[in-house]
């Protein structure tokens, strides 16, 4: 299935939920492409701006700040989570991810959800953080 999103704000970007051969995703897509300016943002972690940790051991409550760190960090870059294009997800914890869904879903388009990788690692940096997630995103040229 493709589909084209164009908005003011987005270029043109086609989602390609299930490629031929390959099982639909859940909550993501396959493939997104489109032409722009590519914005790299590092991966983002529960701090507030004063670099304390927010949510210990409550992982909606760090997903939640992890996508306001996002969330700044786009609009420093001119953008939004609707010129995303890809999500990097880092946990410590699987069971984690319902919880960081629905953060996820507060933010994003979920009828054309960008491209996503999770990834179950042993530990973060801080041993209390429990996820960081970073994107990839596209503005118009």
């Amino acid at each position: 299935m493709r589909t084209m999103t164009p908005t003011h704000n987005t270029p043109a970007l086609t989602h390609i939920a299930a490629p031929e051969g390959v099982a639909p995703g859940t909550g993501y897509t396959h493939v997104v492409m489109g032409t722009g300016r590519l914005i790299a943002v590092s991966g983002q972690v529960a701090f507030d701006a004063d670099g304390k940790v927010v949510g210990e051991n409550d992982p909606a409550a760090q997903a939640r700040q992890v996508f306001e760190n996002l969330r700044r960090c786009l609009t420093a870059a001119g953008a939004g989570f609707e010129n995303v294009v890809k999500l990097t997800f880092y946990v410590t914890d699987v069971a984690h991810l319902p919880a960081i869904r629905e953060a996820r879903d507060q933010h994003i388009d979920t009828h054309h959800p960008p491209a996503s990788t999770a990834v179950q690692v042993a530990a973060l940096f801080r041993p209390e953080l429990l996820l960081e997630v970073e994107a990839l995103a596209l503005l118009p040229v």
